[in-house]
């Protein structure tokens, strides 16, 4: 893939398409995004070139692809919203795969999740497993990188718990807690992906940090770091379920849904595989004690207002 090769990037005005932009034009290589908030702010100015992810126009779609060497896929939903749904995100992105095979894409790099399958009773993880045969069988050149929970400057989990442990009376830890993450820094995830997208081979590839940790670690390791004395309960998970809702009703934002904790419960946000991120979470949070968790960050406000 040489420097004058058009590389696409869906959603480089979130968060992982941010840092995969970032990353491909310190390399300079040129970029475009398809990007469903066209006049949403642009970070990078007249370094990119801003074209509309529209899934209701195929031929559009199709257009705004063709000439790239490369799509970086990071489309995806968090949760089932108003028309928004995962069977609604599995064929839009369908959709995509198909017109980037019309445009003549080269390769697709697609952003997955660890332990992902068709046959998960979790809406989340069942879709990026049926995207990924999806991909698998498309006959297309792929990479598919496979984070798991990724922190940065503006990720939502680590710190929204920052954000609870400096503002609540106490911080409720669903069950035992001894449910395993390994959380991976957002430039690490930008580097595997903009590495396997200069690949030939086709790849599946967890994106995972050096360190694991078990939640109730995670929690006792944020508080430690920005010197929280919040005190720390176990309740059971049907209860933290509850008091998320509740307090995603006072913030006006979804905490944490059903599903998100079975799937953290299940052990699904570690790998088996060795590391492929080199930033350690810990060492992260020492750097930016002072400034994580100061203010919440909104997942509705973000992505759908």
């Amino acid at each position: 893939m040489g420097e004058t090769d058009l590389n696409v990037v869906t959603g480089a005005f979130g968060y992982t398409g941010k840092y995969i932009t970032r990353r491909l034009l310190s390399l300079g290589k040129r970029v475009r995004t398809l990007t469903g908030h066209p006049n949403r702010h642009n970070p990078f100015g007249d370094q990119i070139c801003v074209a509309r992810l529209d899934f209701e126009n195929p031929s559009e779609l199709a257009a705004n692809l063709r000439g790239a060497s490369t799509l970086y896929n990071t489309y995806w939903v968090r949760f089932a919203r108003g028309g928004t749904s995962f069977e609604k995100a599995v064929a839009n992105t369908q959709m995509l795969f198909r017109a980037a095979e019309q445009a003549g894409v080269r390769r697709i790099v697609h952003v997955s999740i660890t332990n992902p399958s068709p046959d998960s009773s979790l809406p989340y993880f069942r879709g990026k497993g049926l995207l990924e045969k999806a991909l698998e069988d498309s006959g297309l050149s792929y990479a598919i990188v496979r984070p798991t929970v990724i922190f940065g400057t503006e990720d939502i989990l680590i710190n929204n718990v920052a954000c609870l442990l400096r503002r609540l009376p106490f911080f409720a830890v669903p069950g035992t807690g001894d449910y395993r993450l390994q959380p991976v820094f957002v430039e690490d995830v930008a580097e595997i992906a903009v590495n396997a997208g200069s690949r030939e081979d086709n790849c599946i590839i967890d994106a995972v940090g050096p360190e694991v940790f078990t939640f109730d670690e995670l929690v006792r390791l944020i508080a430690e770091k920005i010197q929280s004395d919040t005190p720390i309960f176990h309740v059971r998970p049907g209860l933290a379920g509850f008091m998320c809702r509740l307090l995603g009703h006072v913030v006006g934002d979804v905490i944490l849904t059903e599903d998100e904790l079975k799937g953290l419960m299940a052990n699904l946000l570690v790998s088996e595989g060795s590391p492929t991120g080199q930033m350690r979470l810990s060492e992260w949070l020492e750097r930016n004690a002072a400034t994580i968790g100061v203010e919440y960050a909104s997942e509705l406000e973000r992505h759908y207002r």
